[in-house]
């Protein structure tokens, strides 16, 4: 979360998102991003911390670092969802299933299917999002 400062504006966790997805190609070290995301001295909400690495429409990718029983809610996108478990295990409810992920697994949702992730664990997975398009 942006803390406040004298001036009453928000101050920025990390550079601007304009920047941050500038440019043609893009190169993530996975590991490095994790471990400065599990650095930052903000604490985590919901037992987990999270930064969108790449956005352009459609597409989003997010990296989700969880502490033990770390939740995102249930919930649901407008768009095919991918969770890849990067480390740890996620307990993962969608489409009346119940996924219980490691670390390798995939897991692909299809669009406005309602979902609930809770870490069994320290984990931490990389979500991406393709947006339908509307018609």
């Amino acid at each position: 979360m942006d803390e406040p400062h004298e001036s009453g504006q928000q101050e920025r966790l990390r550079s601007h998102p304009s920047g941050r997805f500038a440019g043609d190609s893009h190169a993530f070290h996975l590991g490095e991003v994790l471990g400065a995301l599990r650095a930052e001295v903000h604490p985590a909400e919901r037992g987990h911390r999270q930064m969108t690495i790449f956005q352009r429409p459609p597409v989003t990718q997010v990296l989700f670092a969880f502490d033990p029983g770390g939740e995102l809610a249930e919930h649901a996108a407008h768009g095919l969802v991918t969770i890849h478990v990067l480390e740890g295990r996620l307990a993962v409810q969608a489409d009346g299933r119940d996924h219980e992920l490691r670390a390798g697994s995939l897991l692909v949702l299809h669009p406005d299917v309602r979902h609930h992730v809770r870490a069994l664990e320290a984990s931490a997975m990389l979500l991406t999002v393709h947006l339908e398009r509307d018609t």
